[in-house]
């Protein structure tokens, strides 16, 4: 059977939780209709009963009882039994030497009910003294037990019903659990054809706004997003793979002119050749490492910092040939690690220093419930086309390519990594003059709403 052959399934389990619920259900229904209607035909007989033999105690009281006694169905046995147990009178059912019963009512309860059996048959009767006193005779009146109580049919009929409507509930249940778990086993089946190598398909959304359906729509978003990174992934293997074969090949290449052409080559001209190719490989290789390091959890807890005094301390330490003008107000606190955020601001203001003409401008100010660090330069700005382009991992723009020829291409990918990763933004807005890029990270607590102005 299904649910035998799978005892650990949802289906089984709750197929055999509604039929265990059901037989429950059942027996206690079933014991109490088999008691209501035993004690219902065991009243009706009772009452009968006593019903013929008040007739007949007026009648044998004063002495008219005829013999035998008239008698119909049900209640044919009627006796009039003395004080010494003689049977005085009695119908043609009942026997005319043997009483019905030897029970005889006390003088304060004169009317008894009775069941009494003898040679396998049981009879429902019901004594009535004629009288309080000792020598007072007892009117019998009984009727055989019916065939309802005296079998066990009707418990015969209650199991059999039990039975047959458990069945008929796991039956249902099976049938209404494996309907709605369809879609589960079907969203199953396809994610087990879902591999790293093919990430495109989907599983079947059923109809409706059930919790399988918001199930579906959940784990086809996260397998787009699982797809998304996987080809992020793979194209960030690739351009990494690039962007480091071209070092390491002009790196090969020198040192194998070095060892063919000894004469012509100067070794210290090869050797500070090879040293800067190294460098530049190191500071791939470092700035690589510090993304992964992004991406996974960051071991040291968050501590508060003060953004207005980071950032003057980072603007006076680093220096430049360019002059710099801050604007940078204390008590605008956040939440994040300062290492990180120092890298931030060592890019942003590196990248400034390196394009600007005449003047670098940082400002830090209040901005929608956070606060924005705005870096700005003179030089000639980021075309609006490639304004998202830059913060792409490897992407170096000519002017960048021209003024510093040794760069990873990482900075920028890695600043806006480490902003997301404190609840922030890093992006490149509009200027009348050079480019402009802003951080905005949310305070500590609520701040100011109001944005910096757009313009320096």
């Amino acid at each position: 059977m299904p649910i035998l052959s799978r005892p650990g399934s949802v289906r089984a389990r709750c197929t055999l939780i509604a039929a265990l619920f059901a037989m429950s259900v059942l027996v206690v229904l079933g014991a109490t209709v088999d008691l209501a209607i035993r004690w219902r035909v065991q009243s009706d007989a009772y009452s009968q009963a006593e019903r013929v033999a008040s007739q007949w105690s007026p009648v044998a009281r004063d002495g008219y009882v005829p013999q035998p006694i008239p008698a119909n169905e049900p209640v044919d046995l009627i006796q009039v039994v003395d004080a010494r147990h003689r049977v005085v009178k009695s119908s043609r059912a009942a026997s005319a030497t043997e009483p019905l019963s030897m029970l005889r009512p006390p003088p304060d309860a004169r009317f008894q009910p009775r069941t009494e059996c003898m040679r396998g048959r049981c009879i429902l009767l019901q004594a009535i003294r004629l009288s309080p006193a000792p020598d007072a005779a007892v009117v019998y009146a009984g009727i055989p037990e019916p065939d309802l109580l005296a079998t066990h049919d009707l418990e015969y009929a209650v199991v059999a019903g039990t039975a047959l409507f458990t069945g008929l509930a796991a039956w249902t249940a099976w049938v209404l659990v494996g309907r709605a778990l369809g879609p589960v086993e079907a969203i199953r089946s396809r994610i087990s054809q879902i591999t790293v190598s093919d990430l495109s398909m989907r599983v079947p959304v059923p109809r409706g706004n059930d919790e399988i359906t918001r199930l579906a729509t959940t784990a086809n978003h996260t397998l787009s997003q699982l797809e998304g990174a996987v080809e992020q992934l793979r194209q960030f293997a690739s351009t990494t793979s690039h962007e480091l074969r071209t070092p390491i090949a002009g790196l090969r290449t020198q040192l194998e002119e070095a060892l063919l052409y000894p004469e012509d080559v100067d070794p210290q001209q090869a050797l500070r050749s090879a040293l800067a190719t190294a460098g530049r490989l190191e500071a791939i290789v470092n700035d690589l490492l510090l993304l992964a390091r992004l991406r996974a959890a960051d071991p040291s807890p968050p501590e508060r910092i003060d953004l207005g005094e980071l950032v003057a301390a980072e603007v006076r330490a680093q220096g430049g040939s360019v002059p710099a003008r801050v604007h940078a107000p204390r008590g605008l606190e956040i939440r994040g690690s300062r290492m990180q955020l120092i890298r931030v601001l060592d890019n942003l203001l590196t990248n400034a220093q390196r394009h600007a003409e005449s003047l670098v401008e940082v400002s830090v100010e209040p901005a929608d419930d956070g606060v924005a660090v705005t870096v700005a330069d003179d030089g000639p700005g980021i075309p609006p086309a490639h304004r998202e382009r830059v913060f792409e991992r490897f992407v170096r723009l000519d002017e960048g390519r021209r003024r510093d020829p040794g760069g990873s291409g990482l900075g920028l990918a890695i600043s806006r990594d480490i902003a997301h990763s404190h609840h922030g933004t890093l992006t490149a807005e509009d200027s009348p003059r050079g480019a402009r890029f802003v951080l905005w990270l949310p305070l500590v607590s609520g701040g100011p709403t109001h944005r910096p102005a757009t313009g320096l």
